[in-house]
Order: structure tokens, then C-alpha cells, then sequence
């Protein structure tokens, strides 16, 4: 290796891996009268953004109290987030909204290699939805 060729590599750049979070209530509002799949440990919610709202990627993590205390909660959305930090920059839609709901007693507990083949699974039923 002398520094000036770079190797081919199936992800994207990091700069690209950056995904937009959703904070504003409304937000989360819209995605939850869009399209959704429902998955055994997630649901997700997918809504297509109108022309000149924002741009790329935006990406959003709810759980309520049903999943459990704080503890639980904060350790459903972690696994929320990073299986949409793999997922979305190759799989994702420009102009899209998705939302990720964590679910009772099994965000936390699934085996994450299942929650990634779940959520290209959902991304797929999502996607042929729109066309």
C-alpha cells in the first residue's frame, strides 16, 4: 500500500453515515399516520417527506413506558439506533421520515442479528409499498 489508491468497500464512506434524528413532536405525529411494518421486536414507520421540508435521511427512536423503567428504555432505543446507523446511509431513501418504535419485552431481548434481518426485511415491505 503506498497511500494513494484506496480500497473498494461494500460501506459507504463515514461521512455519509450521519443520520438526521427526529426531535420535534409533529414530526413523530406525521411519521404515525404513514405506512408501517410491524416487526417481533420493532415497528417501523416510514412517511415521505414534502418538497423543501428537509433533506436526506431523517431517522427517529420512541419507546414508551410499556417497554419498562428508564433503564430499559434507554437500552431498547441504543439498539434502535444502531441497527438503523447500519441499515439506513445503504438502505434508507432520500426524502424519507422513519421511525422506529421499540416493543414490549422483545427490542431489548432479541438477538441483534435478527433485529438487522428484520429491519431490511421491514425496509423492503416499506419500499415496495411506495412504488
Amino acid at each position: 500500500m503506498d497511500g494513494k489508491t484506496a480500497t473498494q468497500r461494500e460501506t459507504p464512506p463515514a461521512v455519509s453515515l450521519r443520520l438526521t434524528t427526529l426531535k420535534n413532536r409533529p414530526d413523530f405525529q406525521r411519521a404515525t399516520r404513514s405506512p408501517r411494518v410491524a416487526m417481533p421486536g420493532f415497528i417501523l414507520q416510514m412517511r415521505k417527506r414534502h418538497e423543501g421540508e428537509a433533506e436526506g435521511i431523517r431517522v427517529g427512536f420512541t419507546c414508551s413506558k410499556k417497554v419498562g423503567n428508564a433503564v430499559a428504555r434507554n437500552r431498547a432505543k441504543r439498539r434502535l439506533r444502531e441497527v438503523a446507523r447500519l441499515a439506513l446511509p445503504c438502505q434508507g431513501l432520500d426524502g424519507m421520515d422513519y421511525v422506529l418504535v421499540g416493543r414490549q419485552g422483545a427490542t431489548s431481548t432479541l438477538p441483534f442479528s435478527q433485529m438487522q434481518d428484520d429491519f431490511s426485511k421491514a425496509l423492503g415491505i416499506l419500499h415496495g409499498k411506495l412504488r
